[in-house]
């Protein structure tokens, strides 16, 4: 009897997990703790073993596929399928394939399967169906379908609401030297979530959970899409702390290599995307905290000073956030105290 392997509890609350990559095949031998499969999480990339020795006997979820924790993977032993026996001769396809196939009308019929066992998988019905001019399609997968997944939620969710306020960053640019703004509004945003505590926080069900310590997420972008490692600790750390440690996480996540515990547990967020980040855009909250603190492009622009026009430093912040938690004149007060610490931090 072949040994059926379902997709175990994850812990930290994941209930689902898409297949990211299977690191065996039909009919290949492995021993136990072999590495099997490797599952896509909201919170990382596991790899799991394999719980028995045996050989592969059938896989029965294709990559791409997002399944919940209880779901048959795979089966591992010996049966008909490894004894020799020829393979079923009717179409093996999971459900989601046979609904793309009927989405994009392709008879499964007429299409050879290039997946474990024969299998027609995801790619097979794509590359079937007959192109459209001018259109190319990629499934929604991986890091993607969590930031959508994620995006959507927040979205949907959160009543938000965005203040936009201006920042003469002039008298900061001549003194910063070669440091990036980011350390200085990472302190100013602390300075100021220490005043407003209502922003250092997150919902939870039916309770708004205030949190008194000061774990910062800070939004990087990568090749495979956002993600918002965390800087712990970001009210105890120096400027040149603040700096080298951001930097230390944006490296690490375009690498790849960021650890599950670097990706949970922020308390606020903070996204600057540099020249890249407009005249002004509104952010969305990183759910399931209440607000996110955006910077945007800082650029030469006309200004009065005293009654006079000057060229001065300027660009605009915005702070987006849950009005079920937070009352508007509070988050223009929060966003007006950074304003004017970075104004007056030379």
């Amino acid at each position: 009897m072949a040994y059926e392997f379902k997709l175990p509890d994850l812990g930290e609350g994941v209930r689902e997990g898409e297949i990211a990559r299977w690191l065996v095949e039909v009919g290949q031998e492995i021993a136990e703790d072999d590495p099997l499969v490797e599952i896509q999480t909201d919170k990382t990339t596991v790899e799991i073993p394999s719980p028995a020795a045996g050989q592969v006997a059938q896989i029965l979820v294709e990559e791409g596929e997002l399944v919940p924790v209880g779901t048959p993977l795979v089966l591992i032993g010996s049966d008909a399928a490894t004894a020799g026996a020829p393979e079923p001769t009717r179409i093996q396809v999971t459900p989601l394939v046979r609904r793309i196939a009927g989405e994009l009308g392709v008879d499964l019929e007429s299409v050879k399967g290039s997946g474990p066992g024969g299998r027609i998988t995801e790619e097979d019905v794509r590359a079937a169906a007959v192109p459209r001019e001018g259109e190319r399609r990629e499934p929604l997968r991986g890091v993607r379908r969590q930031i959508a997944e994620h995006l959507a939620r927040s979205h949907k969710e959160v009543p938000a609401v965005t203040v936009v306020e201006e920042c003469d960053f002039t008298d900061l640019s001549t003194v910063r030297g070669k440091r990036s703004y980011l350390p200085y509004v990472l302190a100013a945003a602390v300075a100021g979530l220490k005043e407003f505590p209502e922003l250092n926080a997150t919902l939870a069900g039916e309770e708004i959970v205030y949190w008194e310590r000061y774990d910062v997420g800070v939004a990087v972008q990568t090749d495979g899409g956002l993600v918002v490692p965390v800087l712990r600790g970001a009210d105890e750390k120096s400027l040149d702390e603040l700096e080298a440690e951001a930097s230390r996480l944006a490296d690490s996540a375009r690498a790849g290599t960021l650890k599950p515990e670097e990706l949970r547990g922020s308390t606020f967020t903070v996204t600057s995307a540099g020249r890249l980040g407009g005249l002004f855009a509104t952010p969305l909250v990183n759910h399931p905290e209440v607000a996110i603190l955006g910077l945007h492009r800082i650029a030469e622009r006309p200004a009065v000073r005293n009654g006079e026009l000057a060229v001065r430093e300027v660009g605009w912040l915005s702070c987006t956030f849950d009005h079920r938690v937070i009352d508007g004149a509070r988050a223009s007060e929060f966003l007006l105290g950074v304003i004017a610490r970075l104004e007056s931090l030379p």
